[in-house]
């Protein structure tokens, strides 16, 4: 048999047999539950601020300091980690990750000092949720999937908050009649449960089990693991930011993490604490917001599948930004009908900015697209760290939260303004108006 022959028959895809349900979706659901698993460490920092205030007498700056560290870590470890998984493959890296997750969890059992909680949450939590950030599913779902992309992005992004809504009113329960401790536990067993599933059941690429991506006209072989992953990252990062549309998005992004994770997910409960809520109760609501994200989330896909993102992404942060703004009014002792509208719309809006963000890198970024929004959501969770840390400086300055509700609530407005300065190239291209 020639070369040519050879390697022909290598491109040809293996025969298969004919399936009801495409094997896209069964990898989608294990992307799924890992996500859901791993989501246990995405649940803590809000529930840790206070006790570790009373026991070891660190400030609140000290404590968003370390969460800070945790937050820009997440996000700068996620485009070198959509590059290894070009690289090494999806199911290696994702077990890695899981496993370094889990022993950061664990050792901060022992700490005693704030460089420690640096250390183990900070820096270690830090780096393995980096490698299961967004890139994760934006690599899943660009490999799998050629149809119905945007739905398939919205609802492995919904994972995250269904991990939040299911770990959440747990973790509360067991700080609360135990200690944080325990619940420190509670994350390291949540993502050492998931490596077997990733080990045995996430499938790299298509071409692995002989299928088509899922609405693809012809068969994709796999292509050859990418070398030099570190670098790949880093030469696409200096081709996007010379276009426009690239700091667009990292900059709407950026407000979009300062207003959700940096403040919302780490500040909420001691800030609900500070009006005299019970914790399990500040818990409980924002669990809730897990359970309309998920909503917020598929829908906001599948409005992507039919709508212009930017003008969505617009609608999202206007929206946004006016329910902070009401926010501090509607904080006290007990949970009332307008706290609970709040909690409801701000769950629908948590990460629906992320199937129209993902959307908009992939038509200007093409293949490329999964390491830039790992760019981009470096970003986001650069503006979460920024409002993480300055949130408790700013309670510790100011005994309370006010001035953060309201600053966070102008960068929203700003966000919506940015969103609808990109502008759609005849073609499907985005430029800059």
């Amino acid at each position: 048999m020639t070369q040519t022959t050879e390697a022909a028959a290598v491109q040809q895809p293996p025969k298969q047999t004919r399936a009801r349900v495409h094997r896209a979706w069964f990898v989608a659901a294990v992307t799924f539950v890992t996500i859901i698993g791993a989501a246990a460490f995405r649940s803590v920092p809000g529930l840790l601020i206070d006790p570790l205030h009373d026991e070891f007498g660190w400030s609140r700056g000290t404590i968003g300091a370390a969460v800070s560290v945790n937050l820009a870590l997440y996000g700068l470890t996620a485009p070198f980690a959509a590059a290894l998984m070009d690289r090494f493959g999806i199911r290696k890296v994702v077990a890695v990750a899981l496993t370094v997750i889990a022993a950061g969890s664990w050792l901060t059992v022992w700490m005693t000092a704030a460089w420690q909680l640096m250390l183990y949450w900070g820096l270690l939590v830090g780096l393995g949720s980096g490698s299961m950030a967004l890139a994760f599913a934006a690599t899943v779902t660009n490999r799998w999937f050629t149809a119905r992309r945007g739905l398939v992005s919205g609802i492995l992004t919904a994972a995250s908050a269904s991990g939040q809504l299911i770990f959440l009113p747990l973790l509360s329960w067991i700080i609360e009649r135990y200690d944080w401790r325990p619940a420190a536990v509670t994350v390291a067993l949540a993502a050492l449960a998931v490596v077997p599933f990733v080990w045995l059941l996430l499938h790299d690429h298509p071409a692995d089990v002989g299928q088509k991506p899922y609405g693809a006209a012809e068969f994709v072989p796999k292509p050859p693991p990418v070398p030099g992953a570190a670098r790949r990252a880093v030469t696409v990062l200096l081709s996007a930011v010379r276009t426009g549309p690239f700091w667009l998005l990292a900059g709407t992004f950026a407000i979009c993490g300062a207003s959700t994770n940096g403040l919302i997910q780490t500040h909420f409960i001691p800030a609900a604490h500070d009006h005299h809520m019970p914790v399990q109760a500040a818990a409980s609501l924002l669990a809730v917001i897990g359970v309309f994200d998920v909503v917020g989330t598929i829908a906001s896909g599948w409005f992507t599948d039919r709508f212009e993102p930017r003008r969505l992404l617009a609608v999202y942060y206007a929206l946004r930004g006016v329910s902070l703004m009401f926010l501090p009014l509607l904080l006290g002792p007990a949970v009332h009908p307008p706290m609970i509208f709040f909690i409801v719309f701000y769950g629908l809006d948590w990460v629906a900015t992320v199937p129209p963000t993902l959307a908009l890198c992939r038509e200007q970024y093409g293949e490329d697209s999964a390491i830039v929004f790992g760019w981009v959501l470096a970003s986001h969770q650069v503006g979460a760290a920024v409002v993480a840390f300055l949130g408790g400086v700013a309670r510790d300055t100011f005994g309370s939260y006010d001035v953060v509700w309201y600053a966070s609530g102008a960068l929203c407005a700003a966000a919506a303004l940015m969103a609808l300065v990109i502008r759609r190239r005849a073609g499907g291209e985005v430029a800059v108006a």
